[in-house]
C-alpha cells in the first residue's frame, strides 16, 4: 500500500530578495562596515544610509535597527577569523602559526573602532554578536592553543579564557600606543606571557582549587594538601617527567 505523501510545510516561505534588494543590502552593509570601522556604534544611521546612497527606509527594510545592523558587520569580520583559525588548524608549526594568528587578530581588530566596542561590551556580557558564531570562534581559537601547546611553544597553565583577556588587553594597547610607538610592539610584549619559561610568574590558581591547596606548576590541576611528610609539587608522575625535561632543556649548555 503506498504511503501517503508528507504533508506541505506549514507557513509561506519568504519570498527571495530581487536583485535590486540584494543589491542595497549589500550597499548598506558596506557602508556600515566602514561607518563602524571608523566611529564604531555611535554613527547615526541617517549617515549609513547616505554613505550607501539609499533612503533610510531602505535601510529599516533590511535591519529593523541599528543594532542588528551593527551584530551583521560583526559576525562577517568574527566568522573571517573563525576561517582563518580552522584553516591555520593543521599547520606544521603550531608555535609560530598561533602567535602570528593573534597579532593579525589584533592589528585587524585594532583598526576597527565598531570591532573593538563589540569585543569590549562582548567581554562585559552587554553584546552578543551570535551564541553559534562566537562559540564557533572560540572552538577554532582552542584548538590553535592546545596544539601550541602540545608544541611546547605556549605555557600549560594558560587557558582559553587568558586567551582571550589577552586579546582585548592587546586591542586597548594598541590603540592607546603613543604616536611613536611601532605597531605590534606592545602585542609582542603582551604574548610573550603565554611563552614558557624558567623565569615566566606562575600563575595563580583557578577556582577549582579550593582553600589550603596549590596547584600542579605543569597542568594546574588542584593539588589537596598533605596530612603528613612532604606536600606533593606535581599531580602525577607525567607532570613531574614533563618538569624534569623542561628543566633539562632549560639548563645553560658547558
Amino acid at each position: 500500500m503506498p504511503r501517503n505523501p508528507a504533508p506541505p510545510p506549514s507557513g509561506p516561505r519568504p519570498a527571495p530578495l530581487r536583485a535590486d534588494a540584494r543589491r542595497n543590502r549589500q550597499l548598506v552593509l558596506q557602508a556600515a562596515r566602514t561607518a563602524f570601522e571608523e566611529a564604531g556604534l555611535s554613527v547615526p544611521l541617517g549617515e549609513i544610509a547616505r554613505r550607501a546612497g539609499v533612503g533610510a527606509g531602505t535601510v529599516y527594510r533590511h535591519f529593523p535597527s541599528k543594532e542588528a545592523l551593527f551584530r551583521a558587520t560583526v559576525v562577517d569580520r568574527v566568522r573571517l577569523f573563525t576561517d582563518t583559525a580552522r584553516e591555520l588548524a593543521d599547520a606544521p608549526d603550531p608555535g609560530p602559526v598561533f602567535f602570528r594568528y593573534l597579532a593579525s587578530v589584533v592589528r585587524l581588530s585594532a583598526r576597527n573602532k565598531g570591532l573593538c566596542d563589540a569585543l569590549e561590551a562582548s567581554a562585559e556580557g552587554r553584546f552578543d554578536p551570535s551564541p553559534g558564531v562566537e562559540g564557533d570562534f572560540r572552538e577554532a581559537l582552542s584548538v590553535l592553543l592546545g596544539r601550541a601547546q602540545l608544541a611546547g611553544a605556549v605555557r600549560r597553565d594558560v587557558m582559553l579564557d587568558d586567551v582571550l583577556a589577552l586579546l582585548l588587553g592587546c586591542l586597548s594597547m594598541e590603540q592607546r600606543r603613543g604616536p611613536h610607538g611601532a605597531p605590534g610592539r606592545m602585542t609582542a610584549l603582551a604574548c610573550d606571557a603565554l611563552r614558557p619559561g624558567r623565569s615566566v610568574t606562575k600563575l595563580p590558581a583557578q577556582g577549582a582549587i579550593r582553600r589550603n591547596e596549590t596547584g600542579c606548576p605543569v597542568c594546574g590541576a588542584a593539588l589537596p594538601a598533605a596530612r603528613t611528610g612532604r606536600p606533593a609539587r606535581y599531580c602525577g608522575g607525567a607532570c613531574r617527567q614533563k618538569a624534569h625535561r623542561d628543566r633539562l632543556r632549560e639548563r645553560p649548555a658547558l
